[in-house]
């Protein structure tokens, strides 16, 4: 069964900035995560409500992180970026 997906503004602004081959990259990562959020890796310690799942487009991984809620079915995508920096920016 499919949860549903909601973005987080700070998803959003990322989003809207890519380009178009990463675009394609980052929906084929929200619809595999749309069916099973389970693919991703739980984080632990400060970030432990925190998954993230990997996407790799054109030599570079980007990391998409999500929250979720089991209850409702819903997956909340969080932040998209580079693996550079990510969990420094990440904690901000």
């Amino acid at each position: 069964m499919i949860w549903e997906v909601r973005q987080t503004r700070r998803f959003a602004r990322v989003y809207k900035k890519l380009f178009d081959n990463i675009v394609v990259e980052v929906d084929v990562a929200v619809d595999k995560i749309a069916q099973d959020p389970d693919i991703g890796e739980r984080k632990k310690g400060d970030l432990s409500e925190l998954w993230v799942y990997k996407v790799h487009c054109l030599g570079q991984l980007y990391l998409l992180s999500y929250t979720r809620e089991d209850g409702v079915r819903l997956v909340y995508l969080e932040v998209l970026g580079p693996h550079e920096n990510f969990y420094r920016d990440l904690k901000r």
